[in-house]
């Protein structure tokens, strides 16, 4: 290289041929992220190409992790008003907007990933090289915080890939692999390896290929008289996932193509002031919010060096099985126990079923189903690091398994139980090293879920709980520590959601209406087609489990129990409360309107539940109740958490509301003595 210059985060240099190499390296962070600080330094650099242009400019990472994830979300939180917003993307627009202009060929030089702002700074480039291996993944996921694409994203994504194209990659957040990515035209070039990399971005500056148009068709979509009839067309698909009072983004992105077609500076300016509006909303708070609980869950880590290669699973039901085809998926060798082979041969055939959907390779799948296997003896317990009881609720039945798994085990092997209810203090007992035992609680369907509960009785040895962490993490999980107790944290706050759905079902209010009153509410389903996915037995065991516990009385169960007395358990069996085809439920039409009193009862009770779990310290704080409550019981995702909405709407508030339900409906709502602390605290500011 003649010359270099350096920032913090970046560094430009120019070889022999008077290509400029601008590679970015942001100094104590593993990824890359496009803050203020960051591209204010790239526009000083880039201010000195345009002065003295190279011959081409290659923009790559020095991170082995990927190219550019994204803006940094964190600065997204300091965003005080929809000015200050504005200011911040407008500044980053001018940034691109100088990269795009340089007059020469410039190239993005993508390995592993390029997500929202990152991918943003690839389509500013005249040319995107990437490697296209596995790991590669491009896409603009930024509907998942709320917002659009807000540094010309919006405008130069159709002007590339055209509109149909480019809405569904903004619309749905989706990634986009490699040889997806090549065929649409959002790279122009695939290489095998990193290694790659700079000889194939040297030869489009050498060459200048043309660059690529959308389809003809395409390019009329987004002339002003055809934009009506697409608009239409994708409102109406928008529209059946998302409500525009909760989820305004999607149909802002809508809005933004329809009135300019991504042409003129009119398009870029609409999108600053566009974005700048969804920072504001509570529904991106609430996103945000949610993503940074995410985060922290990730960072937990497991303060441990354990490795993990073996997992042993004692139970081939639906949560066994699908638990151990999961480990499989994840890379670990899995022996998979149960009292013989009929049983665990309908787990092997649902696993062979995942890795197919999963890894969309049959060489790959077939290594997947090779490394679970069926173990009726029970051999595989001696050699497991990791060893998951998931048999039927007993406390019995479960000691007895344990007495026969201890002796077998190795000395630092933990022993998991995924029981969703019972006290891990009860299970421990009898065992000759009790400390093992540790909860990890999946949630069902296990593919779909991301959260594990690990759950700590007071037996448990902190080198346990650590490895219990650092194992959900090995198997790509959220891992929630909570402290043993009825119900843990999930299921002890869904019960009385569920059971005041029971509750309202007696009085005569149809099942579509209670479901609907928590859709109005934001909850991604209701109560009632929530019991059905979950289990109806499952929700009779651990609903007795917890109201007994807690000393609670239960709504009239008699319908719920009849149903389970049938064997009609919801999703699992074809019917529940609901009919189940195709894995949806076939729900009755209903013209009742929700009483106006309905969505208090059902997430009020759920929120009444929280506060006690925080008082009794079932969880550490309210951040991690939070993540809990959206990753592993659902709670609408942009309202940030229930104890989020709780500060948005206020404690005092709350109370207010529950005391008139109270006064209404009995003493089931009574506020729950916690609320006291939320207050004072509130008051404290």
């Amino acid at each position: 290289m003649n010359s270099a210059t350096t920032t913090s985060a970046w560094s430009l240099a120019r070889d022999a041929e008077g290509i400029a190499w601008l590679t970015f390296d942001k100094p104590d962070s593993s990824t890359n992220t496009l803050g203020r600080e960051v591209m204010a330094q790239l526009d000083t650099l880039l201010q000195a190409l345009q002065a003295q242009p190279p011959n081409g400019l290659v923009v790559r990472s020095g991170k082995r992790s990927g190219f550019i994830a994204g803006a940094d979300i964190n600065e997204f939180s300091a965003l005080q008003s929809t000015d200050m917003a504005a200011q911040m993307v407008r500044a980053g627009q001018r940034v691109l907007d100088r990269l795009e202009a340089l007059p020469c060929p410039t190239v993005a030089a993508i390995s592993g990933f390029a997500l929202g702002g990152g991918l943003e700074l690839a389509l500013a480039c005249r040319y995107r090289v990437a490697v296209g291996d596995e790991r590669l993944t491009l896409g603009l996921p930024e509907v998942m915080l709320g917002i659009h694409p807000g540094f010309g994203g919006t405008v130069r994504s159709v002007r590339l890939l055209g509109a149909r194209v480019a809405l569904d990659l903004m619309l749905t957040g989706r990634n986009v692999r490699a040889d997806k990515a090549l065929r649409i035209g959002l790279v122009d070039r695939l290489v095998p390896t990193v290694a790659d990399l700079d000889a194939a971005a040297r030869s489009l500056i050498q060459h200048q290929p043309a660059r690529r148009k959308p389809a003809v068709i395409e390019r009329l979509l987004s002339l002003a008289p055809l934009r009506p009839f697409v608009r239409r067309q994708t409102l109406a698909q928008v529209s059946r996932r998302a409500r525009r009072d909760h989820y305004p983004a999607p149909y802002a992105i809508v809005d933004l193509w329809s009135a300019h077609g991504a042409q003129g500076q009119a398009a870029y300016d609409a999108e600053a002031q566009s974005i700048a509006e969804l920072f504001m909303t509570e529904t991106s708070r609430g996103l945000v919010r949610v993503f940074q609980l995410q985060n922290r869950l990730k960072s937990l880590g497991g303060k441990t060096d354990r490795t993990f290669q073996h997992v042993h699973v004692v139970g081939a039901g639906v949560m066994g099985g699908d638990i151990a085809a999961w480990c499989a998926l994840r890379g670990l060798t899995v022996t998979l126990q149960d009292r013989g082979l009929q049983y665990i041969e309908p787990a092997l055939k649902r696993a062979g079923e995942l890795f197919a959907k999963k890894l969309r390779d049959p060489a790959k799948a077939a290594d997947a189903a090779a490394r679970l296997t069926a173990d009726v003896d029970g051999a595989g317990a001696a050699r497991a690091d990791v060893v998951i009881e998931a048999i039927f609720e007993n406390l019995d039945a479960k000691r007895d398994l344990y007495a026969r798994l201890e002796p077998a085990m190795k000395a630092d092997a933990i022993l998991a139980t995924n029981t969703s209810s019972i006290m891990l203090e009860e299970l421990s007992r009898g065992l000759a090293m009790p400390g093992r035992l540790v909860g990890l609680h999946f949630f069902n369907p296990v593919a779909q879920m991301p959260l594990v509960e690990i759950v700590r009785s007071a037996d448990a040895t902190e080198s346990a709980v650590q490895t219990a962490i650092a194992f959900a993490r090995h198997i790509d999980k959220l891992p929630l520590p909570c402290r043993s107790s009825a119900g843990f944290l999930v299921n002890r706050v869904l019960v009385p959601y569920l059971h005041e759905a029971m509750y309202a079902a007696s009085e005569g209010i149809d099942l579509t209406t209670i479901d609907q009153a928590a859709l109005d509410f934001g909850m991604p389903m209701g109560p009632v087609e929530l019991a059905d996915v979950v289990g109806l037995d499952v929700c009779v065991h651990v609903g007795d489990i917890v109201s007994r516990a807690l000393d609670r009385p239960s709504p009239d169960l008699t319908r719920l129990q009849g149903l389970v007395a049938a064997k009609k358990l919801g999703r699992k069996t074809g019917e529940g409360f609901y009919v189940w085809q195709d894995g949806k439920a076939v729900k009755p039409a209903s013209t009742a309107t929700v009483p106006a009193d309905l969505p208090d009862r059902l997430l009020l009770a759920m929120l009444n539940e929280c506060v006690a779990c925080l008082r009794e310290g079932i969880v550490e704080d309210d951040g991690l109740l939070d993540a809990g409550i959206v990753f592993g019981a659902g709670f609408a995702p942009f309202r940030g958490g229930p104890m989020q909405y709780v500060r948005r709407e206020g404690a005092g508030n709350i109370v207010a509301r529950l005391e008139a339900l109270a006064t209404r409906h009995g003493p089931r709502f009574t506020p729950d003595a916690g609320w006291k602390a939320l207050q004072e605290a509130a008051r404290k500011g």
